[in-house]
C-alpha cells in the first residue's frame, strides 16, 4: 500500500488525497494509527457523481454527510482503515489541526484553511486512519506566501477579513437581494483566491452556501 495507490482508489469516487501525516499522541488520532490520510472533493467529476447518488436524490436531510459515510466507509473497509468524519459530534475530531499537520494546508490571511492545490475551496470529507506508516511527500509551502491577497478585500460587506469573521453580518447580507451572488456562486472571499479559482462548480458552491445559510438541510462543507 502507498499514498499513490490510495489516491488512485479515491479518484474512483472523485475524491482527492488532500494530505497525510504520521500522528503522535497529541494529535487525537485513533490508537495504533501509523498514517492519517485526509480526503475531500477534488476535480470536476465530484459534483455530478454526488448528484447522481441515492443520497442526493432521496430528499432526506444531510445527503452529503450520508454519502460520505457510505463511500468512505467502503473505502476504509477495503484498506483496513478506520474512517473518521468532521461531522457527527460532539465530540468532533480536530480536522483543522490535522489539515495543518499534513503540510498541505495552512491558515490563510482571512483565517480560513487554504490548501496548496485547492486554495480556499478545500473541503475535507473525512480521514482514514491506517495502521501502516506510509512514506510521505515533503511538506509544501503556503500559497499565501508572496500572494497579493485579493481575499482580504473580497467580501462585499467586510464580514470576512484579517480582523475576523462577522458571522451575523454575513448572514444578514445573504438575506438581502445583494447576497444572491454569494448564495448562487459561492463565497466571494473563497472565489477570490487565485489558487482555488475555478476549482468548484457554482452549483456545488450554491449547495454549500444553502446549507451554511440554513436554506437547505445541514451538511458540513
Amino acid at each position: 500500500m502507498s499514498l499513490a495507490g490510495i489516491a488512485a482508489r479515491a479518484r474512483r469516487d472523485a475524491l482527492g488525497l488532500l494530505g497525510a501525516f504520521h500522528p503522535g499522541p497529541e494529535d487525537g488520532a485513533p490508537a495504533g494509527c501509523g498514517t492519517l490520510v485526509l480526503l475531500g472533493p477534488d476535480g470536476p467529476d465530484f459534483w455530478p457523481l454526488f448528484g447522481a447518488s441515492p443520497e442526493r436524490r432521496d430528499g432526506l436531510r444531510d445527503p452529503l454527510d450520508r454519502w460520505t459515510v457510505r463511500v468512505l466507509g467502503a473505502l476504509a473497509g477495503e484498506l483496513g482503515a478506520v474512517p473518521l468524519f468532521p461531522f457527527g459530534g460532539p465530540p468532533y475530531v480536530p480536522f483543522t489541526a490535522w489539515a495543518r499537520r499534513s503540510g498541505e494546508a495552512w491558515i490563510s490571511r482571512v483565517g480560513l484553511l487554504v490548501h496548496a492545490r485547492l486554495g480556499l475551496f478545500v473541503s475535507y470529507r473525512g480521514a482514514l486512519a491506517l495502521p501502516e506508516r506510509l512514506a510521505l511527500a515533503p511538506p509544501g509551502r503556503s500559497p499565501c506566501d508572496g500572494c497579493a491577497a485579493p481575499c482580504l478585500a473580497a467580501c462585499p460587506v467586510s464580514a470576512l477579513t484579517a480582523g475576523g469573521y462577522d458571522v451575523a453580518g454575513c448572514h444578514g447580507f445573504l438575506d438581502g437581494a445583494a447576497g444572491a451572488d454569494c448564495l448562487g456562486r459561492g463565497c466571494a472571499v473563497r472565489r477570490a483566491c487565485p489558487v482555488g479559482r475555478g476549482r468548484r462548480p457554482e452549483a456545488q458552491s450554491a449547495f454549500h452556501m444553502a446549507a451554511f445559510h440554513g436554506t437547505e438541510g445541514r451538511c458540513d462543507a
